[in-house]
This record gives structure tokens, sequence and C-alpha cells, in this order.
């Protein structure tokens, strides 16, 4: 029978795990996190087959958009852009959608899109920072679609509030999926389809919580070892005994049209 590994092997290892990319298969064995039952990424490979020009917007490492495109093929779109504003995913996704024959642009996360009003006929977007609803309306074509998956409100947030303590209404009630129905609709989208799921999250032991907050850095702003290292102790503690540490996210599933022009007086 092998050794229990100790608190300091555990933070060491999770610390030293790159960070690039949305690609979570390190978590194997460490940690779960149920699934939306809608399957975004092969519902958004459904909507590319039937699409001409698609932006994926905030792309990460650009793993969903390839999956998509994958499994769209030979009935893929004429043209495939997307977004990134970090510099190594940036690298990561133009290395892994190049061959797919899409173009990756580095544009910051609170810019406007860098594109012509009107370019394309589907917007994807997987965990957006923010939805910038008017950019999304400016760069979609009349019947245009703007289908994505969003985190939602007070996600895995017995992790967030273990480390940083009770969080303020303002915070809490953040990516509200009804406030964000209202600003599309502002922007003059319609919104055809929301849906929205509480998923079940476990992690196993410590090293995966800290990689976990390593990688998704808005969790713990600011987030290190040496900074959280009593709570982390705590934590594991916590692990060893119970098992595990239970979160659950939130998510939230848009699709939303940009309707046709109104005819002209």
């Amino acid at each position: 029978m092998s050794a229990r590994r100790t608190f300091e092997d555990l933070v060491a290892e999770g610390a030293a795990v790159p960070t690039e990319g949305w690609d979570f298969s390190w978590f194997e064995g460490r940690a779960t996190e149920a699934r939306p039952s809608w399957g975004y990424a092969r519902s958004a490979a459904r909507r590319l087959a039937g699409a001409e020009a698609v932006l994926d917007v905030q792309t990460g490492g650009g793993e969903v958009l390839d999956f998509a495109l994958g499994r769209a093929e030979p009935a893929r779109p004429v043209l495939v852009a997307a977004t990134e504003g970090w510099p190594p995913n940036v690298a990561k996704a133009t290395a892994l959608l190049r061959p797919r024959g899409a173009v990756v642009v580095a544009a910051p996360d609170d810019a406007p899109l860098p594109f012509a009003d009107e370019a394309f006929d589907l917007v994807l977007s997987r965990h957006p920072v923010r939805p910038h609803w008017a950019e999304i309306a400016r760069v979609l074509r009349p019947r245009g679609t703007y289908f994505a998956q969003h985190v939602g409100p007070r996600s895995v947030f017995e992790l967030v509030e273990y480390f940083l303590g009770p969080q303020p209404p303002e915070v809490r009630e953040a990516r509200d999926p009804e406030r964000e129905r209202a600003d599309a609709e502002a922007a003059g989208l319609e919104v055809a389809g929301l849906r929205a799921e509480r998923l079940r999250m476990e992690f196993r032991d410590i090293a995966a919580v800290v990689h976990f907050l390593r990688k998704v850095v808005w969790m713990v702003p600011g987030f290190t070892v040496e900074a959280y290292e009593p709570r982390l102790r705590a934590l594991h503690e916590r692990i060893e005994e119970r098992g595990s540490f239970v979160a659950y996210s939130t998510r939230h599933l848009f699709d939303v049209r940009k309707p046709e022009r109104a005819p002209r007086a």
C-alpha cells in the first residue's frame, strides 16, 4: 500500500501544472463536475454545420471550437474566426485551430470586437467573462444567432467563500441570467431560448483545488499558495477526513437571434 501523500507534496503538484487553455483532463480522478444536460460543444457543432461565417468569442485555448469544428466536418462554415485576450491562450488556440482553417485574433476581453458590422451569421462563446451584447448585436447579420454557455450566479461559491468569506449581494447576484436576458433585449436582440442548471462538483485532493484556483483566476483574485497557506492546510485536512469538498457550479445556455431590420417608413 502506497504512503499517503503529504500536504506539501500535493500543493507543490497543483502549483506546478501549466494553466494555459481550457483542457481540464488533468483533473481526472481528482475532481469532478457534472455537465449541463444540453451538451454545449455537440450543440455548437450542429449550429456550425448550418452557418457560413462564425465567430467564437473568448475561445480560451480553442479546445471547444476545435471539437465542434471536427464534429461539423465536412459541412463546416466558409469563414471561422475566434478572439482571445490572454497571450498564452492566443498561442495555444492559434496552434490548435490553424489546421482547421480558423483565424485567431488577439483581442482584450473588454474591448470592441475587431470585426466589421454584420460580419457573422453565428457567434459562439463558452464562459465569456461578460457578454458584450451591443457588440454581439453589431457583428451579427440580421437573422443571425448568438449561441453560448455562460457561467451563472454564485458559481462554485462554496469554494470562493471558503477563502474570501461571505460576498456582498452585488457579487453573489452577478451573472444573473434574467438580468443578462434584459441586457440582450436592450441591445435589440431576441432571446429564443434560455436554460439554467446547477451542477455538483467535488474536489478530492488539495492539489485539484490549487490548480483550479490558478486556472480560473477570477474565483479568488490574487490567489497564491503562500497567501492562503493556512486555509489550504485546513481544507486539506477537511478533504482527508470527509473524502472530498463539494461545491456547485451554475451554467445557463443562451439561444439569441438578431431580428430582421425594421422596414423603412
